[in-house]
């Protein structure tokens, strides 16, 4: 009786960190897509290179200039890292707009979890200093998570591959957790409603033993693709951090970025989650040719903002490089259904980049719209899954800080 006593007690801070964690996420999105429209008025590839240099300068600005220099290198960390001191945590949301806004191609969600868990931690440590900071963590993890993707599924196949390092049964380190889960998924649907997952694809035709084959093998093919971008990564990263002041390798790398975004076109900017919707609802216009260019920029793309220290998450444009490379399969074998051959792709390039399992499955599901195709799923993940086992994950190993400057 006492633990479930303990266990309803956690379940009211955690639902404050949840609300409070969506909040910081929609009160940096929101102005930073304000201030991306104003940006990209213009469409002209030349347009394009300017803006993205202009933001490596002012990343590799704040990395210099803001007390805690934008929180850890992303190259190092994976989804969940160590709390920073809150002193970082402006310049982590700061330089996190000016990817949003600038159309550098990550996503929202290492930045936020960074600053989400740091901020709980303080705050938890204060005036509740009796739950463990393992705790607080699990619900800003939790609450962001519930909040990205609209729902506390994700965070709750997330935490559940992480052990506690005790005997205590998965549902009682759950419930916290699921609870500020579910408080961030409820804000985002009640503050910014329009964020989906779901693709505009045809509906899919129902099961055929067929579809196992060419999901299992879509799915492979996407983590060979992400797999590729582990393997680049940590040499691009030693090659990149050779030049050793930060506003000189945010500036090229955004010159690099504005090049690819030149070469590929608008829809290859940014974290991924608008234009996957727009490459599915405009699928007919791209041929197999233009889908591969898509891909190839967008996987340089991936690899370069990682490497050169821009602060945003791998998972959004890994989802986009999934799609993409869905589409294509489609475009090569038309026979695949459309909805089949995205999901599998998106997971299997997120099982490469991510390395949960759980959550790889959750987002072929959330891109499906429905559980019918979930069957499926759970057996292409499999080869996927076989493929990245035993491979590096998609880091560096924590280099010495270069001068600023």
């Amino acid at each position: 009786m006492g633990n479930a006593r303990t266990l309803l007690l956690l379940t009211l801070p955690a639902f404050v960190v949840g609300v409070a964690s969506s909040l910081l996420l929609i009160g940096i999105s929101r102005p930073a897509e304000a201030l991306s429209h104003l940006l990209w008025l213009h469409d002209s590839p030349w347009w394009t290179l300017l803006l993205l240099t202009l933001g490596g300068l002012l990343t590799g600005l704040i990395l210099w200039k803001v007390p805690g220099h934008g929180g850890p290198d992303p190259a190092t960390e994976g989804l969940v890292a160590p709390p920073v001191p809150l002193t970082a945590v402006p310049g982590i949301l700061l330089a996190l707009s000016v990817t949003l806004a600038f159309g550098v191609s990550l996503g929202p969600e290492n930045p936020t979890i960074l600053a989400n868990v740091a901020l709980a931690t303080a705050l938890g440590h204060r005036f509740l200093p009796r739950v463990p900071d393992r705790a607080w963590t699990a619900f800003a993890l939790a609450g962001t998570i519930g909040a990205l993707f609209g729902t506390p599924v994700a965070a709750a196949l997330l935490l559940s591959e992480f052990s506690s390092g005790d005997e205590t049964p998965l549902w009682d380190r759950l419930v916290a957790p699921l609870a500020a889960a579910a408080a961030g998924a409820l804000t985002t649907h009640l503050v910014a409603p329009d964020q989906t997952f779901t693709l505009a694809l045809p509906a899919y035709r129902g099961f055929q033993p067929i579809d196992l084959v060419s999901g299992s093998v879509i799915a492979a093919a996407g983590c060979a693709l992400g797999l590729c971008a582990v393997y680049a990564l940590p040499r691009l990263h030693r090659s990149a951090h050779r030049i050793g002041r930060p506003v000189v390798l945010l500036t090229l790398g955004g010159a690099v970025l504005g090049v690819l975004g030149m070469i590929g076109g608008p829809i290859t900017l940014f974290k991924g989650l608008e234009q996957m919707q727009e490459l599915a609802r405009e699928r007919t216009a791209f041929d197999a040719p233009g889908l591969l260019l898509i891909v190839a920029v967008k996987l340089v793309a991936l690899v370069v903002a990682v490497a050169v220290g821009f602060r945003g998450g791998r998972i959004f444009p890994s989802v986009f490089l999934g799609v993409a490379l869905g589409l294509l399969a489609v475009a090569l074998v038309p026979a695949v259904p459309p909805v089949l051959a995205a999901a599998c792709a998106a997971m299997g390039v997120c099982v490469a980049v991510s390395r949960s399992g759980w959550l790889s499955l959750f987002i072929g599901a959330a891109l499906a719209g429905g559980a019918e195709l979930l069957p499926v799923l759970c057996v292409a993940i499999l080869p996927a899954w076989l493929l990245a086992t035993g491979r590096p994950e998609m880091r560096v190993e924590a280099v010495a800080s270069p001068d600023p400057g």
